[in-house]
């Protein structure tokens, strides 16, 4: 192949990068429906796309079967609307954790399709909306305070293909609360525990169902709570077994790990 042919602009087909796409792709090839160049143009995106602010992983759906999460506070508007767009034009599915609405209109007139929920402070893109989502998680707070790290964790857990209970407001100070909400409870496979204050939440659901529970500590509290620390350490502390600790306002983590396990 000459340096001039390598070097000619060609169409990239908009197709999102997973197990469908390579096995079309390489079909394609094989039936002669799209060239070998044409071919090497699509591949040329793996294993990474340099936009030189970033360097979108989009190889990332083909092995871990999710595609890349953007972290919105600290970058600019116009970086996340850059990456943003890139993404989308490769997955069918974008999530941007920790933006502000300001930034989710910048990105909605570049990805039409794109939602917010100000709750949760996640811009998120879904074209999976055909595909049958799994039971089986239940995410739980111990206050009303704690529900957007709840939230950030549903929207993670949504996007990843799962139908997710809600069990808010449950805290130990009124564990008649959480006793009156122990079925559906104990009907999960995995559950997501999210407090602040001393967080005790987990230990006591870890007590009382067969299932996993990931803590999430939150930074709601007083002083003493040391933004977060208290909890966690409260949690990582647990005597319940089967109780898995998060980092401090991580929905985002604990949404995908009971993902994970939702899916084997």
């Amino acid at each position: 192949m000459t340096r001039n042919r390598l070097s000619r602009q060609t169409e990239v087909r908009n197709l999102t990068v997973s197990e469908n796409w390579l096995f079309q792709l390489l079909e394609g090839v094989k039936s002669g429906e799209l060239s070998s160049y044409d071919a090497m143009k699509e591949l040329s995106i793996l294993p990474y796309e340099d936009l030189v602010c970033a360097k979108i992983d989009h190889h990332r759906n083909l092995r871990t079967g999710f595609p890349e999460v953007i972290w919105g506070r600290g970058k600019a508007i116009e970086q996340l609307v850059t990456i943003a767009e890139h993404l989308a034009a490769r997955s069918d599915r974008v999530l941007i954790t920790h933006a502000s609405e300001e930034a989710y209109l910048a990105v909605q007139q570049k990805i039409q399709d794109a939602t917010y929920n100000p709750m949760a402070r996640a811009i998120v893109v879904n074209r999976t909306k055909g595909a049958v989502a799994r039971p089986g998680i239940v995410v739980s707070t111990g206050g009303t305070a704690d529900i957007p790290v709840a939230e950030e964790a549903v929207i993670t857990a949504e996007l990843m293909g799962n139908n997710v209970g809600r069990v808010y407001d449950v805290g130990v100070a009124g564990i008649h609360r959480l006793l009156d909400n122990l079925p559906q409870l104990r009907e999960a496979r995995v559950v997501i525990a999210v407090a602040g204050m001393e967080g005790a939440l987990p230990s006591v659901i870890g007590g009382l169902v067969s299932a996993p529970v990931i803590a999430v500590p939150t930074s709601v509290g007083y002083g003493a709570n040391f933004g977060g620390l208290a909890p966690l350490l409260t949690m990582l502390n647990s005597c319940a077994p089967g109780v898995a600790v998060v980092n401090i306002d991580n929905g985002f983590g604990a949404g995908y790990l009971a993902g994970l396990i939702n899916r084997q």
